[in-house]
């Protein structure tokens, strides 16, 4: 992730944070505040109820207390209730009289209980219903609801309860007014607000309820219902509630703003935060660039800066560390020169020594011979001269190629066999080591040039005969092809000397490394990189106490 986008990415919190929780405190601020003002309305609306109930409840009782004045100034009814004459008149006395007074629904029972004329249903007549009276005589307010009956149905009604005596008899009037949905709506008054009534067995609504409101206040008005089937006064209510749909459409209204406000300070910021992210980033980008084209080989680039601030001090730290490095690879490169001088000195101190050691070898043997034998001093010369010519030619070639600091090689169709031959020839292994050969037939020729192969095969060979430090022993050479046809040549040299030891092993190609007391530590060195120039590989197994055997392997001639 770039600087750029982190401070991009910091940037957006810092904005957006007071944005959301100045959005969130508006919006719960609207929303209590609506809350509030439609629990005003709910309540003064129940208030109003409360009102119109008592003024109903007081209207049926002043009306039912007007109905028993006439009744007791009524001789003909006071007849037909105490003597039983003209029946028809006691049955249609309660209808006239429930349409007089403006009632819904009204009801004479005598002392026991029995509909003695029913006015909202006539055929209601001898049926017994004590509990009623007793009932909305022990009502709050006495004033309760009642499912009346009809041909048609039952329907409810607000009713109370009266009495009066006839002719030593005693009399209860009940008498309502319905409440039905229009009742209920005139009610509600205010069309968002809905009235209920709930009571056992139903409810009535002034209006179908809203499913879109989420969110609704209720407030309630308590009744008593009588309950003809248990004989009992049971719970009702009157239910206000207010949707708060508007409070929706208000918060849809304002969460669309927000989310406008949202985006805009969004963009807003993205673009702020960028311009002062190049701000900052740009200066920090042309010093990355500037940097970069720093390296060993180019310490003259400069990290001048006038600015005051931290990127100034930043450039001018770089430039100081630039200058230290100038200085440091000055230094490192006269290191390199003089450890380059004295590695080609030691190797060339190695290879003239591998060159003299065979002519040392043939005039010792010569001037043996001559002190010895003067008579075949020059048959042995003869024998010996090959000897010394290949060891001048030796030396010759190597001053050629010191003389252009690294061996120019040229790569042709090469017989291994006879490189290892004459290799064999110019060693001259002390007394109790054999050199021993086991060379494959018809083997393929490797391309590698002969001279660089005659310095790997010297090398290994003079070490396997230095590992037997003086003992009695063998070093074995042996060629053998692998992979089929055209496949790799493997040139072993092995002896049963001292072996190496784990660490020995892995640090014998080492450059100086070396255990033999006079010793340069390029031998296997040198190997390593002559053969790697020939495009072959290099092995080594050894086991402490019982020899080391190395593999050089060189691919073959197709």
């Amino acid at each position: 992730m770039t600087f750029r986008t982190r401070v991009l990415l910091a940037f957006a919190p810092v904005v957006l944070v007071p944005l959301l929780v100045f959005g969130i405190g508006v919006r719960r601020a609207v929303r209590d505040r609506l809350a509030a003002q439609y629990r005003r309305r709910v309540d003064a609306l129940v208030a109003v109820i409360e009102e119109d109930l008592a003024q109903r409840s007081r209207s049926i009782g002043d009306r039912l207390g007007s109905l028993t004045g006439a009744a007791l100034e009524d001789n003909h009814l006071r007849a037909a209730a105490v003597q039983a004459v003209d029946r028809q008149y006691l049955l249609d006395y309660a209808g006239a009289a429930m349409r007089l007074a403006g009632l819904d629904m009204l009801q004479i029972q005598d002392a026991n209980g029995r509909i003695v004329s029913s006015g909202h249903f006539r055929q209601e007549f001898d049926r017994l219903e004590p509990a009623l009276p007793r009932l909305l005589a022990t009502a709050p307010g006495g004033v309760a609801l009642v499912r009346a009956r009809t041909p048609e149905g039952a329907f409810l009604v607000l009713a109370r309860v009266d009495s009066l005596r006839l002719g030593g008899g005693r009399f209860t009037v009940v008498g309502g007014l319905a409440v039905d949905s229009a009742a209920l709506a005139r009610l509600a008054r205010d069309t968002t607000l809905r009235v209920d009534l709930e009571y056992p067995g139903g409810v009535l609504a002034s209006r179908a309820s809203d499913t879109t409101a989420a969110d609704e206040i209720v407030g309630e008005v308590p009744l008593a219902f009588v309950d003809g089937d248990s004989a009992r006064l049971a719970p009702a209510r009157i239910v206000v509630t207010a949707p708060l749909t508007a409070l929706a459409d208000v918060r849809r209204s304002m969460d669309l703003g927000f989310l406008v406000a949202v985006l805009a300070t969004v963009a807003a910021a993205m673009l702020l935060g960028g311009w002062l992210a190049s701000r900052v980033t740009r200066p920090l980008a042309d010093l990355a660039e500037t940097a970069r084209r720093v390296d060993l080989e180019r310490l003259d680039v400069a990290f001048g800066s006038e600015r005051p601030d931290e990127i100034g001090a930043l450039a001018r730290l770089l430039g100081e560390m630039t200058e230290r490095l100038r200085a440091g690879a000055a230094r490192l490169r006269d290191t390199e020169r003089r450890a380059a001088m004295g590695d080609l000195a030691r190797q060339v101190n190695h290879d003239v020594r591998n060159g003299l050691a065979p002519l040392r070898n043939v005039l010792r043997h010569l001037a043996r011979v001559a002190r010895e034998e003067p008579d075949q001093l020059p048959h042995v010369f003869a024998e010996r001269q090959t000897t010394l010519e290949s060891s001048l030619a030796y030396l010759e070639t190597l001053a050629t190629n010191y003389a252009r600091l690294y061996p120019e090689t040229r790569a042709t169709p090469c017989d291994v066999n006879e490189v290892v031959r004459e290799t064999l020839r110019l060693v001259a292994p002390p007394d109790g080591v054999r050199v021993e050969t086991a060379l494959a037939d018809s083997l393929p020729r490797v391309r590698a040039d002969a001279f660089v192969l005659r310095r790997i095969l010297e090398n290994l060979v003079r070490n396997a005969v230095e590992a037997i430090d003086g003992a009695a022993g063998a070093v074995t050479v042996t060629t053998e092809q692998r992979g089929g046809a055209g496949g790799n040549v493997r040139v072993t040299v092995a002896d049963n000397g001292k072996g190496m030891t784990r660490p020995e092993l892995e640090r014998a190609f080492d450059d100086f490394y070396t255990t033999k007391p006079g010793g340069t530590g390029l031998g296997l060195s040198i190997v390593r990189r002559l053969v790697l120039d020939l495009n072959g590989s290099v092995k080594v197994e050894t086991q402490p106490g019982q020899g080391t055997k190395f593999f050089v392997e060189l691919p073959g001639e197709p």
